[in-house]
């Protein structure tokens, strides 16, 4: 699934997409996650045929740990 820099280089290749219950009704600037695979595929909603970054469990786990406890200043 993945090359050796952690991407998928057409995100539509693969399966199980979802958005989170937290995305606004606008669906603007919002990540997609994939759903069955060992690693996390995530995407940009706004184009799901362009790349995808690809995590393993860990990794995206103390990343959304670290948003959930606000450590990413706001924009």
């Amino acid at each position: 699934m993945t090359s050796t820099d952690h991407t998928v280089s057409d995100a539509s290749t693969l399966t199980g997409w979802y958005k989170s219950s937290h995305s606004g009704p606008s669906n603007d600037d919002c990540l997609e996650i994939a759903r069955g695979y060992a690693d996390v595929p995530v995407r940009d909603s706004k184009a799901p045929r362009g790349p995808a970054l690809v995590f393993e469990p860990s990794a995206w786990s103390a990343f959304v740990s670290a948003v959930k406890r606000g450590e990413f200043p706001t924009i």
